[in-house]
């Protein structure tokens, strides 16, 4: 891609917006939303500093492919456009300051099933892409959605590559117990069962412990995961953003 941040190319439009207050709440529709560096979508239950899966776009094709009511994918951002074509790595800015760096396919989980049998399987990256804010700002229905020409490193759809991947980062003598590594590779937590196995089966069973399991020795938060190596976001009119 060869245009700068001042003219990237405008790629579709947010159609609505929704927010989950707490994992018993149904979404929210609301017109605005405010993103926070770092951070995640103000008010709602995913904003988590220290999560990859801070925001879930989802395509209205999928909806319409798939005949699904509204808010069956639990989306933060519905799109215009068809998600499932997006690359982990790629910079969003949506609206005139905000700007999402995406970093995996959401998996398409057996909690659509329950809402429509067999939807699962059948919509698979569809389900939608999930992102980081790398620069916070206002996002409104109806704004713009442009990529921007700076690719970051990309994250792997696969659970396992990522837990390989942050268990390598693990320092000398620092341990990360499952429930945070869980937290850190964005998957939940019952995922945890199956660390043990996996982290020995990579050499790692040495990094990945237990929460209550040698106390003595420090944990590791991961942050520098998330330093995102991008601090010149543009506004729609052109500029380096403050």
């Amino acid at each position: 891609m060869t245009s700068s941040p001042a003219d990237a190319p405008v790629i579709g439009r947010v159609q609505a917006i929704a927010l989950r207050s707490s994992p018993r709440t149904m979404p929210r529709a609301v017109s605005a939303a405010q993103a926070i560096a770092g951070l995640g979508l103000a008010d709602d239950r995913h904003a988590d500093a220290l999560s990859p899966r801070q925001v879930l776009l989802a395509g209205a094709p999928a909806y319409a492919r798939h005949g699904l009511a509204p808010h069956t994918l639990r989306e933060n951002l519905l799109l215009d456009v068809d998600t499932s074509t997006f690359a982990s790595g790629t910079l969003l800015r949506v609206g005139r300051d905000a700007v999402l760096r995406l970093t995996f396919a959401c998996e398409a989980c057996g909690y659509l099933d329950a809402r429509q049998p067999g939807i699962a399987a059948a919509i698979g990256r569809a389900r939608g892409m999930l992102a980081r804010v790398v620069h916070g700002g206002a996002i409104a229905a109806g704004d713009p959605v442009a990529m921007l020409p700076t690719i970051l490193p990309a994250w792997d759809d696969d659970w396992r590559t990522r837990v390989a991947a942050i268990l390598a980062l693990v320092p000398p003598g620092m341990v990360v117990d499952y429930r945070h590594l869980a937290r850190l590779a964005g998957v939940q937590t019952v995922y945890c069962r199956a660390f043990p196995r996996l982290a020995r089966s990579l050499g790692f069973g040495h990094a990945a412990v237990a929460m209550a399991s040698q106390p003595q020795l420090p944990r590791w938060q991961g942050h520098e995961l998330f330093d995102e190596p991008f601090d010149e976001p543009f506004h729609a009119s052109g500029g380096p953003g403050r």
